[in-house]
């Protein structure tokens, strides 16, 4: 006989109410556990990334700059005067003397004016030696008169004095005295006034000859322009050396001022290095400098620095005071590294991309078994070339990647393969 069972189902679908919620809370447990957990850390190629160590000792700042060697002496001819490229007698590459002709020039007006200036100065001269002989003359007549004017006085005075002892005897008139006297006295007035004026000829003599004097220097200075101008057709060098450039060409008309010829000494060579504006700040004149010429090394000293900024950087000259490598010649590409300063016992690593110095950072520290890095916040201080100063945030020792790490910036451990 069977028996009639109530409850069942009712109690069936409590069980599965029951088991649903507890697959619920599981779920939830799950996720909570998961959430919790730190996110895997991504997996990178050791062999893609750089890593450099912390160092402790002595750190030099240095800043790197590019550039060329360029003559110490260096000299651009320019052009005189205007006029015609006649003739090119050295071309570049060639040696010349200081007074050495490159090129002539021709010009038909400057070689008129040269013999225009040439004969006004030979009628000056002239003129000048006719008006020396005519005041000489003048001067000697004067003198021949004041001469005549003494010997006639003279005659007079012995004459009144003879006149006064005979009139003191009475045998001369006291008109014949008188009259005596009267002449010697005018004769005495005659000779002063023809003393006078020949000091006035020779003082206007002198101020005539001064006068042509200065028109002939007037003319002899023009005559010497005109002559240089004649000269300066003929286009030296000015310096010993090598000619660099000649930039004309035969028949070219040029004018004054134009570049004509750039001649260099090549045995004495500095560089010129372009420097990034942001490091020249630091840069000071007397600063040591090695200069890497593709062929050694040559050491070298800041002797200036240029105060202006051009595209970006600034220029350096520098003295060479090594021997140069043989075949270094004017325009050859150079590096240099302009050292700074010296700073000594300081922690200092090789400098990771885009790191700003005097500046926090973060860099992904190696942990001891070197398969995982930690990202840690790291001060940095001075920079130099290919390092820079830690301030804070590593020990001496410590391994650090110093490639670019942007791409896991999410991340604070990454795990290396």
């Amino acid at each position: 006989m069977d028996i009639v069972r109530t409850g069942i189902a009712e109690k069936k679908r409590r069980n599965r109410w029951i088991i649903a919620a507890a697959g619920i809370v599981a779920a939830a447990a799950v996720t909570v556990v998961v959430a919790g957990l730190d996110p895997a850390a991504p997996a990178v190629d050791g062999d893609t990334v750089w890593i450099g160590t912390v160092e402790r000792g002595t750190f030099e700042r240095q800043v790197r700059g590019h550039g060329k060697l360029v003559p110490e002496n260096l000299r651009w001819v320019q052009a005189r005067t205007t006029g015609r490229v006649e003739v090119i007698h050295v071309e570049p590459g060639h040696r010349v003397a200081a007074d050495g002709v490159i090129l002539e020039l021709s010009n038909p007006e400057i070689e008129r004016s040269a013999i225009d200036a040439e004969n006004a100065l030979l009628r000056a001269e002239a003129e000048l030696e006719s008006l020396r002989v005519t005041l000489i003359s003048s001067e000697l007549d004067q003198r021949a008169r004041a001469a005549e004017v003494d010997a006639e006085y003279i005659g007079a005075s012995l004459l009144a004095e003879a006149n006064r002892e005979l009139s003191d005897k009475g045998l001369v008139s006291d008109i014949q005295l008188r009259s005596s006297e009267a002449m010697a006295q005018a004769l005495a007035t005659r000779q002063e006034i023809e003393a006078q004026r020949l000091e006035m000829n020779s003082e206007a003599s002198r101020a005539f000859l001064a006068a042509q004097r200065a028109e002939v220097e007037q003319h002899r200075a023009l005559y010497n322009l005109r002559t240089e101008q004649l000269d300066a057709l003929a286009v030296r060098a000015g310096i010993a050396g090598v000619v660099q450039e000649v930039p004309v060409e035969i028949g070219q008309q040029v004018a004054t001022g134009t570049m004509l010829a750039k001649v260099a000494e090549p045995t004495r060579l500095q560089a010129e290095l372009r420097v990034p504006a942001t490091r020249a700040r630091d840069v000071r004149r007397g600063q040591a400098v090695s200069v890497d010429t593709r062929n050694g090394l040559v050491v070298g000293t800041v002797t200036r620095v240029d105060p202006s900024v051009h595209e970006g950087s600034v220029m350096v000259e520098v003295r060479l005071d090594g021997s140069l490598p043989d075949g270094a010649r004017p325009d050859m590409a150079v590096d240099g590294a302009i050292q700074i300063e010296r700073l000594t016992d300081v922690l200092f690593v090789g400098r990771p991309v885009q790191s700003q110095e005097n500046a926090t950072i973060g860099l992904y520290r190696l942990e001891g078994d070197g398969k995982h890095a930690l990202r840690v916040s790291v001060e940095l201080g001075s920079s130099s070339v290919d390092t820079i100063e830690i301030i804070d945030g590593l020990r001496e020792g410590d391994r650090v990647i110093l490639s670019d790490t942007s791409r896991w910036d999410e991340h604070d451990k990454i795990r290396l393969r």
